[in-house]
């Protein structure tokens, strides 16, 4: 060996690996902005194990994931894996890269040293029995995110990834252009091309979510490529052409409805009727888009709370509304009449095995796919790239960062069998919608794990609770309940039959019966018929918080208290309220 450490720029000859390397780190007593989190450092250039491969970075991808890593919310992923055993106290990020094959371990034989290569970021432990009997990877429990969740991702000079991993690299590309495809595209073809009959094929109409974005103009493309039509969700006019030209029959821009959001109550009759409005108006834009009346076959998702409902409603009966994030939000809900009548499916993706990764690179060498690059970065500018996307100020498509490559465009070295158009964003373009969540922590098991601490006064509701019980009968008739409401300035009625609480009447349900109703009308109803059944309680020594998170989980303002099972009062969010500013 010549030398043990190369500079930024300087390629060791081929097969050489020097025993220390530059990298971009991030460490725990720095977990925070990411131009503080990221720092230059030398560390130990990684040993390989007999199925991996050490590869020399020439350029990488920026992903949401390591804005999270660096500000080390919602995990931090260097205890993460310090507590399972590995000994470094620091982080190399990076899922996204193209490189050359340095070195290969012994049982390597898909690739050799000297090999340019584009890397996907799933990985698993080959010695998994539910991969070794032939399971999908993807639901291995050993499976992680190459870089996120494993060490020495792609942000050094050079990579320790596994062999299985690394896929031909486009040689119409150049380095930072293949780099920065691979993480999102992967992901987009699992999503449409991973579930059976319900993937997507010729002559379907799909619906892409953010068609502009780094997910969804590789959906766009992908549905092209098999010969289906693709409408694109965007957030303004600015954005149709670009998405035309990856191949979308025609936008939509997302900003002429307002119906957006969680479903309305069922009961709410007159909010419901305001949504059902807006969607329907939504689906005759898409027909009006496709020049006919035809529903998406597949709903391309990924902003979650805000958008489910529609997705749903609008997909076509025996469709699929496919979604892999949560970007607006995780509480989405869903009216299971259209779910369960028309037979849709709502399907989870994350990600995509060996064999999906390769099957979208193969479009990428033909050069059916465009990596979208919107923006490249030098080796410096690497954690002002992350800081970009923590504030939200990053364009659409992808972005990379070069890491061994000299300067931006280098790397070419063929031309592609089939030619796309390269489209452009629209000048200045920035994120007007807000950045995703960060991902969900690891999904909690039946396994035995560390006892959470909650912090809570120890309040209880018999501290707090309103005690005696007012009631009505349910023949009692809607005017008279109203009644007791006013002249006890109470917000509900517990709805009592034979000394046993069986629902209860809200000023809510009051309001929303008299909607469509005259007044007389409303006042006529019984209290059976208006009433929420099947009364929620909660037992008076209950902690507080505990009865606080019934209510949010249910959607509810407050709870009957009972004790040996009588009703003995009731809990009101105004009853917490009042405690919270004493």
């Amino acid at each position: 060996m010549s030398k043990q450490l190369y500079e930024i720029g300087e390629q060791p000859p081929l097969g050489e690996v020097p025993e220390k390397m530059h990298a971009w780190l991030v460490r725990a007593d720095r977990f925070g902005k990411p131009t503080e989190a990221f720092q230059k450092e030398v560390v130990n250039t990684p040993s390989i194990a007999d199925d991996e491969v050490l590869v020399y970075v020439m350029a990488a991808g920026i992903n949401y994931n390591n804005v999270w890593a660096a500000m080390g919310i919602p995990v931090n992923v260097i205890g993460a894996r310090n507590k399972n055993g590995e000994p470094e106290d620091f982080h190399i990020g990076g899922s996204d890269a193209s490189g050359i094959v340095y070195k290969v371990g012994k049982d390597v034989t898909n690739v050799k040293v000297g090999d340019e290569v584009v890397m996907h970021c799933g990985t698993f432990d080959r010695n998994c029995s539910w991969v070794k009997k032939g399971g999908d990877p993807m639901y291995s429990p050993s499976f992680k995110i190459w870089g996120y969740e494993t060490n020495y991702g792609s942000f050094a000079q050079f990579t320790r990834v596994q062999a299985q991993q690394c896929m031909p690299r486009p040689k119409h590309m150049n380095w930072e252009e293949s780099a920065a495809y691979t993480l999102v595209a992967a992901t987009a073809w699992r999503m449409l091309h991973g579930w059976g009959s319900s993937s997507i094929k010729k002559g379907d109409v799909a619906l892409i979510w953010g068609g502009a974005g780094g997910l969804g103009s590789m959906a766009i493309q992908i549905a092209k490529a098999v010969g289906a039509t693709s409408v694109a969700m965007v957030s303004g006019e600015d954005k149709f052409d670009y998405c035309m030209k990856l191949g979308a029959k025609g936008c939509i821009n997302r900003n002429e409805f307002d119906h957006w959001g969680m479903l309305p109550h069922w009961k709410d009759n007159a909010g419901y009727a305001k949504w059902l409005k807006g969607v329907r108006a939504f689906g005759s834009k898409i027909w009006e888009v496709l020049g006919e009346k035809r529903a998406p076959n597949v709903v391309f998702e990924h902003p979650g709370e805000t958008t489910i409902p529609s997705s749903i409603f609008v997909c076509e009966t025996g469709g699929m509304v496919v979604v892999c994030a949560g970007t607006t939000g995780y509480n989405a809900t869903v009216d299971l009449r259209y779910l369960w009548m028309r037979q849709k499916r709502l399907q989870g993706s994350h990600f995509a095995n060996t064999e999906q990764s390769n099957q979208m690179n193969q479009l990428a060498l033909s050069g059916q796919l465009d990596p979208c690059m919107s923006r490249a970065f030098t080796y410096d500018e690497l954690p002002i790239a992350h800081q970009l996307m923590a504030d939200n100020k990053h364009p659409h498509g992808n972005m990379s960062v070069l890491i061994g490559a000299t300067q931006f465009g280098l790397g070419v070295s063929g031309k592609p069998a089939v030619t796309v158009v390269h489209p452009t964003l629209p000048k200045g373009d920035v994120h007007t919608t807000p950045h995703p969540y960060p991902m969900s922590e690891p999904l909690p098991s039946i396994e035995e794990a560390e006892a959470l601490t909650i912090a809570d006064d120890g309040t209880k509701v018999r501290d707090l609770m309103h005690h005696g019980i007012i009631s009505c009968t349910p023949d009692d008739t809607i005017g008279a309940v109203a009644k007791i409401m006013v002249d006890k300035e109470i917000h509900a009625v517990v709805v009592m039959e034979q000394g046993k609480a069986t629902g209860v009447v809200s000023q809510t349900d009051m309001v929303l019966a008299r909607q469509g109703r005259t007044p007389d009308q409303a006042r006529s109803m019984k209290a059976s018929e208006i009433m929420t059944p099947g009364c929620a309680t909660c037992d008076a020594d209950m902690l507080l918080s505990d009865a606080v998170s019934l209510m949010t989980g249910r959607r509810m303002h407050r709870l009957v208290v009972t004790e040996k099972d009588k009703p003995v009062g009731v809990i009101s969010m105004t009853d917490v309220v009042r405690k919270i500013i004493g």
